[in-house]
């Protein structure tokens, strides 16, 4: 469930908020979709609503977070940590919500060795030494391109199978492995080619001017 997250980052600043019940109405208001998707989407966790009252966002937060596996120990791997995977590391979310950074790999001898909060970054030629990894465990790629295929491989060899890629690099992995592409580059060229409608649409609108 792709939205559970946008839900859970508005109901916490609810409850932050000292709010203690919110209609579907204004959840779709703030996660930007229509009323009758909230409830779709929250059906699927339970009966939780109460018809006039709403949800309580306490309850509500406690049954999304139990949905995502907050409550769960998530090991993280993250293997590339240049500019982006120490920017990654240094990030709310890698720290909160269930997940735990259990090891930091790199194949540059100038980051070999670094520390980065608590935890020393390996060479990758070790990975497969890393032990604690369990059945749970994800790992972030965010290695260059031409890097990124080879140290998939290299965390599939070890029995990770949820990968998130935040290479520039179309990925294969096999049929059991979860795999999400965060490409960044591409972000912006949908942007820019939205914007680019957009600009159309508006000289389309825009009158003519007479030559001089």
């Amino acid at each position: 469930m792709v939205r559970l997250p946008v839900y859970r980052r508005i109901l916490s600043d609810l409850l932050a908020e000292d709010r203690q019940s919110v209609h579907s109405e204004l959840l779709a208001e703030l996660a930007r979709v229509n009323a009758a998707k909230v409830r779709k989407d929250l059906s699927l966790l339970g009966s939780f609503g109460t018809r006039g009252t709403g949800y309580d966002v306490a309850f509500l937060l406690t049954q999304i977070d139990r949905a995502l596996g907050a409550e769960d120990d998530w090991p993280v791997v993250v293997m590339g940590i240049g500019n982006l995977g120490t920017a990654l590391i240094n990030s709310e979310g890698f720290s909160t919500r269930g997940f735990r950074i259990l090891a930091l790999f790199d194949a540059d001898p100038g980051v070999v060795g670094r520390e980065l909060r608590g935890l020393t970054v390996r060479h990758v030629d070790t990975l497969a030494e890393l032990p604690g990894l369990g059945g749970s465990a994800i790992g972030v790629v965010s290695t260059p391109a031409a890097a990124a295929q080879e140290v998939t491989d290299a965390l599939v060899d070890i029995g990770v199978s949820a990968i998130l890629n935040f290479a520039p690099q179309v990925l294969s992995v096999p049929p059991h492995v979860l795999l999400r592409h965060v490409d960044l580059a591409t972000e912006l060229q949908v942007l820019s080619f939205f914007q680019l409608r957009r600009r159309g649409d508006a000289d389309a609108g825009r009158p003519a001017t007479r030559g001089s």
